[in-house]
């Protein structure tokens, strides 16, 4: 977003460190001028999200001067509590129950990524936000709220963007606030969440560009810096042909639900498995080499021996996968390993230094189809 222009986040008056407040429409859309007014925005697009479209369109009908566009992303302007089962004060229960758990934001975006890592920063920012008691206040005036009479004299040019498949908040609101509007462009997306601003969120992101610039934007691929990892079993075609399958299979299951637990507790991602291997990334790279060897010793309780590799660099995001030329190379450290050694490239040997890991030099090594010669180190055991 912020390629199209200066990004403001408006929080809601009662929420995040501002003082609290008894919320009405008049007081959010308040919030909005004062928010521009001090940071010397004389015109913005609005960007409503869920439940904060009714004072997007009330400051955006009161001030057409100041409203370049408007932009509804799983809009409604009608009460919820008429459109769904359950009372104010049910729905308000509900919603005080899970909050500051990290699960609500789950069940309202079931295509985004999730993990344990994300629900802990979901809760984190839910907490951070606002308190079950502010949720209390705030929740009657979301499910009471009716905008559908204000909705005509909206005169700014708007889009409204709605995904086929939300269930919470499904498509046929999002067409009606559409149809109440002069001139709205109503396009309906392929997904579940409520969130545009979660994977995926490319098509939304091309159809606002689209809609504010004439031009469809050109979306590049997520580019992170992060630690791979890859571990697999040793001998494992050798143990799957002496055991049973259904001992095969066991054994399998132990092995996952270890490696599983470790990647938890050092917060790594599990991205994909592939039979008796795991790939998964993390933002850290001490913590991958420790959960690395965490699994290397946890595993061996099972009576198995496994090999990891590991290397830091420049990682392609792709919905939930990840490629590019670091997991090559991570691929390539894995496979030179041997039986419990956790084999590091030089890259990531020097981002840990001063951790207080060991390591044992590996020599110089050429990796099949990654150019040049790479320096590996086996982390030492202790």
């Amino acid at each position: 977003m912020t390629s199209l222009g200066r990004l403001i986040y408006v929080d809601q008056p009662g929420t995040g460190v501002s003082d609290p407040a008894t919320p009405t429409l008049e007081l959010r859309a308040d919030s909005i001028t004062a928010v521009l007014d001090d940071l010397g925005s004389g015109e913005a697009v609005l960007v409503a999200v869920d439940g904060t479209f009714p004072e997007s369109a009330l400051f955006a009908a009161t001030y057409p001067s100041r409203t370049t566009a408007l932009v509804v992303l799983e809009g409604y302007a009608d009460p919820l509590f008429e459109r769904t089962a359950g009372s104010p004060e049910e729905l308000t229960a509900a919603a005080v129950a899970t909050w500051g758990t990290g699960e609500l934001a789950h069940a309202m975006n079931p295509d985004m990524p999730w993990n344990e890592e994300i629900r802990a920063a979901t809760a984190r920012w839910e907490r951070g936000a606002a308190s079950p008691g502010t949720v209390a206040l705030m929740m009657p005036l979301l499910a009471e709220m009716d905008v559908r009479a204000l909705l005509p004299t909206v005169r700014v040019p708007t889009l409204v963007l709605h995904h086929t498949d939300d269930s919470f908040i499904p498509p046929k609101w999002g067409k009606d606030v559409a149809d109440r509007i002069s001139g709205a462009k109503y396009v309906e997306l392929p997904g579940r969440n409520v969130f545009h601003f979660v994977e995926p969120w490319h098509q939304s992101f091309q159809e606002i560009a689209e809609f504010l610039t004439g031009q469809r934007a050109e979306v590049a691929d997520d580019r992170v810096l992060a630690t791979v990892l890859f571990t697999d079993i040793v001998d494992s075609t050798r143990r799957a042909a002496e055991m049973a399958d259904r001992g095969w299979r066991a054994l399998l299951d132990a092995h996952d639900a270890v490696v599983r637990s470790q990647l938890a507790r050092f917060r790594g991602r599990e991205v994909n498995t592939s039979g008796d291997g795991f790939l998964a990334m993390f933002d850290g790279p001490q913590r991958a080499i420790r959960c690395a060897m965490a699994i290397r010793d946890a595993v061996q309780t099972l009576g198995i021996q496994v090999r990891a590799g590991l290397h830091t660099g420049e990682c392609e995001v792709r919905g939930d996968d990840i490629g590019g030329i670091a997991v090559h190379i991570g691929a390539r450290v894995s496979a030179l390993a041997g039986p419990n050694e956790v084999l590091v490239s030089s890259t990531l040997r020097d981002l840990v230094i001063g951790s207080g890991l060991e390591f044992d030099d590996r020599g110089a090594h050429q990796l099949k189809g990654v150019p040049g010669q790479w320096r590996l180190f086996a982390v030492a055991s202790r």
